[in-house]
């Protein structure tokens, strides 16, 4: 049987040729022998047992037929913490946790810890944006949470159980439930779907056959929710607050202009990600 070092080292060669990550190896079989990726790397000589590795061979091939490897391990890693994820929810993105940084630094400046902020993340998925929150603001936070998809709602409280975070859930579309509620927000976060249906049949199936339709696509032209967002928003803005969006790349020019039309006050701002795409908006008004 292998080593530590060959199964990963199998597996890097057989990922890369059939066009997958490669690093997808490393974090299966650190989920496999439940050890830390130091572990990992100091103990490459130690030989795996037949049962593991043919496990380990099953899920690169699970992997390469087009599964994501955080379904098959159940989990993905954001802003520091592991979330529980399945085809119920999109997989959280690091762009999304540059969302959240760029948001708790402007709440921050914004509030100043002026008093209890009443937060929402629209859309929430498995929670991520939600979740991280609260458990990050420095200062009183009410966070909100509202997804359409029962199932999605379901792994987001598992979540915020898990990891002891004080968010309210809704089930419900966009604004709805809060607006019922009679709720007003000082912050409202969202990744909401963005791709074009057209641009359906370019993405990796690992994407498109085991992430949720609902998650991912926002109507013909990608802009379908935000559209939607521009008519409730200022329904239920204070008169100082602030609006971030996740945008998917070439978006946020015309995600800004419509915040300028919805909230003519405001400072509007199109934010790159670390990979230099305009992957953020933010609306403020002192």
């Amino acid at each position: 049987m292998p080593s530590v070092f060959e199964a990963l080292r199998w597996a890097s060669s057989f990922l890369k040729e059939q066009g997958r990550d490669e690093n997808a190896g490393e974090l299966y079989l650190r989920h496999l022998l439940n050890w830390s990726r130091a572990r990992l790397f100091a103990e490459q000589k130690t030989v795996l047992e037949d049962s593991l590795w043919e496990e380990f061979r099953s899920g690169m091939d699970a992997h390469v037929s087009g599964i994501p490897i955080q379904h098959l391990i159940g989990s993905e890693e954001f802003y520091g913490r592991t979330f529980t994820v399945n085809r119920h929810v999109l997989i959280p993105r690091p762009e999304t946790e540059e969302l959240v940084y760029y948001s708790l630094e402007r709440m921050k400046r914004l509030f100043n810890g002026s008093h209890t902020i009443q937060a929402a993340d629209i859309g929430t998925g498995s929670g991520a944006i939600a979740i991280s929150l609260a458990l990050e603001y420095v200062g009183d936070v009410n966070v909100r949470a509202v997804d359409v998809s029962a199932d999605a709602l379901g792994v987001a409280k598992g979540n915020a159980e898990r990891l002891e975070a004080d968010v309210t859930f809704y089930h419900g579309d966009l604004l709805q439930p809060l607006v019922e509620e009679g709720v007003s927000l000082d912050v409202l976060l969202s990744n909401p779907p963005y791709i074009p249906l057209s641009d359906r049949e370019t993405l990796s199936e690992v994407v498109v056959d085991h992430e949720p339709s609902l998650a991912l696509f926002g109507g013909e032209d990608g802009y379908d929710l935000y559209r939607r967002f521009m008519e409730g928003l200022p329904r239920i803005m204070n008169e100082r607050f602030l609006i971030g969006f996740e945008v998917g790349a070439g978006q946020g020019e015309t995600v800004a202009e419509m915040l300028t039309q919805a909230f003519p006050r405001s400072s509007v701002e199109v934010v790159m990600d670390i990979n230099g795409k305009d992957r953020m908006v933010f609306c403020e008004q002192a």
